[in-house]
């Protein structure tokens, strides 16, 4: 048995579940997503649009892996399409800045040249201070590669602590050479 699979996932009163065929739609203020479900694996009910539950028919090796997985992915669609993700990532550094130009972040990350980032459709960028940029969206998995793909412009350098990194990231910090 699935420990988290188990749980019921409670639908907020904005958020609208629908599902058609294979697939499960749901909608809310921040946007709407669609994830493909197995009806032939599991069951799933909707409960006066109250609650969702997802039983696997069979309960074998391979459903037990997919149970859980499906549950959170559901309950991470009905999340993102009500209130969203977001997380803030830091650059820390001198000399370090972000500014927000149309549809690219520009920044300026101690290399001889600017660099442009792409900002894909559905994320949302914020640069609160200079150093300081809150990321938004209502896909999760979308949220969290762009957290990685900005933190992979600047890795955290382990002497002086200096890079791109998420706020309250821990930064294990090596001892420098002794005479």
């Amino acid at each position: 048995m699935s420990k988290i699979g188990k749980i019921n996932i409670d639908i907020p009163e904005k958020v609208k579940v629908a599902l058609a065929g294979n697939i499960l739609n749901i909608e809310g203020p921040l946007g709407k997503k669609s994830i493909d479900i197995d009806l032939e694996m599991f069951n799933l009910d909707i409960k006066d649009g109250k609650q969702i539950s997802i039983i696997p028919k069979k309960i074998d090796q391979n459903t037990k892996r997919l149970w859980g997985m499906k549950r959170s992915l559901i309950n991470n669609a009905v999340i993102g399409s009500n209130t969203g993700y977001e997380k803030v990532i830091e650059l820390i550094g001198v000399g370090y800045r972000a500014a927000l130009k149309g549809n690219q972040l520009n920044l300026q990350l101690g290399y001889s040249h600017d660099i442009n980032f792409d900002i894909p459709e559905g994320i949302k960028i914020q640069v609160e201070k200079q150093t300081t940029l809150k990321i938004s969206g209502s896909d999760k998995q979308l949220v969290g590669a762009v957290v990685s793909k900005l933190k992979t412009l600047r890795k955290i350098e382990p002497y002086k602590g200096k890079g791109i990194r998420e706020k309250g990231q821990y930064v294990l910090k090596k001892e420098g050479k002794k005479k």
